[in-house]
């Protein structure tokens, strides 16, 4: 089968009078209409490049056949007992039926995830999907349910039985969700369906909810941020560790830890920092490599203010690399143990590098720039996933001094 423009024009006339063959909203004498258009189609589509043969009528067990090749190159044969039921079975074949009637939720998810695994760098997403689906699917009613037998009622039932028994909160579900999604848009790609009924699917049962953590855990206050800024600043100049200075940094910019050991010389221009890579820790290996993009989609690019402009001049050249100790690339390890060392030292509990990003968003606010504009330096795809990192970044007698004079 061929690759053409008019081959696939002529593949998806079929899909969808296929689709419409099988909907209730046409009458019995539309149908048949139908059906006689779809096989003289199918036909003459099919016998471009295979043969349909007749019964032999010298063989009573005779039957009409023909054949077709996968994408693999394996051929395989079609037999009926008349034409009208031979040219009924090529129509599932090229509206993708043929597949769909064969296919499980699970078989597809297996499908899904071996392609996953071409086309994802990180083994780590991989292993997380294996986790999800085995927790939450491998026991549904799903798991061992056909594709076709799958509609918008069946999924809704399962997904909010899924969230109820699991106790799950929102985001919770929503990682365990987009295997689903996934797997239903492959099967779109791969013409195993005509249409997806996640579009419709609702979960209306309750998320567990989830107790905002408390600004001392999620950020730096005030008085702490100014405290670790100035014991940055004396390292870096007791030591010349260009490692100080990119925690420095990204007070002011919140990038995630794998982005700010990431950067690159040229990835500045003007004021404007494009983020594009970041570091990825291999789970299995235990090694840190760098790959050529960052979870959102196509990068960013971001605002460098004054202050971590005058950062960037102090850094010295040793590599392409913007933060690099004699030539070779500082890792999140090596920033994770920065923040490690100040804690100890000021006996402190650690906090992790997260909390730069989220201080970072915080004082951001706490200065009133635009939500929006927070969610687009972050790199965040919605505002609601920024205001999850806006705490309060004040020490508590700032806190307690704008409360009363607000009244």
């Amino acid at each position: 089968m061929g690759n053409n423009a008019s081959l696939d024009h002529r593949i998806t006339e079929i899909k969808e009078l296929a689709c419409l063959l099988d909907s209730s909203i046409i009458d019995a004498g539309s149908a048949d209409t139908i059906k006689v258009t779809l096989r003289d189609k199918v036909e003459r589509l099919h016998t471009e490049h295979y043969s349909i043969t007749a019964p032999n009528p010298d063989k009573p067990k005779s039957r009409w056949q023909t054949s077709y090749k996968t994408e693999d190159g394996k051929r395989h044969n079609i037999k009926a007992s008349t034409k009208e039921a031979l040219l009924d079975q090529l129509i599932k074949l090229y509206s993708g039926q043929l597949n769909f009637d064969k296919l499980t939720f699970y078989s597809l998810y297996k499908e899904w995830l071996e392609y996953k695994t071409k086309i994802t760098e990180s083994r780590n997403t991989i292993k997380r999907h294996e986790q999800h689906y085995k927790k939450y699917f491998k026991t549904s009613k799903l798991h061992n349910m056909k594709l076709k037998d799958i509609d918008k009622l069946t999924l809704e039932v399962e997904f909010n039985r899924i969230v109820k028994d699991f106790n799950l909160t929102r985001k919770e579900w929503y990682n365990a969700r987009s295997i689903v999604n996934g797997m239903f848009d492959y099967a779109l790609d791969r013409k195993y369906i005509n249409n997806n009924p996640l579009d419709r699917v609702k979960v209306t049962v309750r998320y567990r909810p989830v107790k905002k953590k408390k600004s001392s855990t999620q950020v730096y206050n005030s008085d702490e941020y100014s405290q670790i800024t100035r014991y940055l600043d004396f390292m870096f100049a007791t030591t010349g560790d260009p490692a100080f200075l990119a925690c420095r940094f990204n007070f002011m910019v919140g990038l995630r830890v794998g982005e700010l050991v990431a950067l690159k010389w040229e990835d500045i221009e003007d004021s404007k920092l494009w983020v594009y890579r970041e570091e990825i820790r291999d789970q299995y290996e235990n090694k840190y490599y760098i790959v050529n993009h960052v979870k959102t989609a196509d990068g960013r690019v971001i605002s460098l203010i004054p202050q971590a402009l005058e950062i960037l001049k102090e850094v010295p050249r040793t590599s392409d690399f913007i933060f690099a100790r004699e030539g070779t690339r500082i890792t999140s390890r090596q920033i994770e143990y920065v923040l490690k060392k100040y804690a100890e030292r000021n006996g402190l509990a650690t906090k992790s590098t997260h909390k730069m990003r989220k201080t970072c968003a915080s004082r951001m606010h706490n200065a009133d720039v635009p939500i929006d504009t927070i969610r687009q330096q972050l790199g965040h795809s919605t505002t609601a996933m920024t205001w999850e990192y806006i705490y309060d970044p004040l020490a508590p007698e700032e806190t307690y001094n704008r409360m009363s004079q607000a009244f």
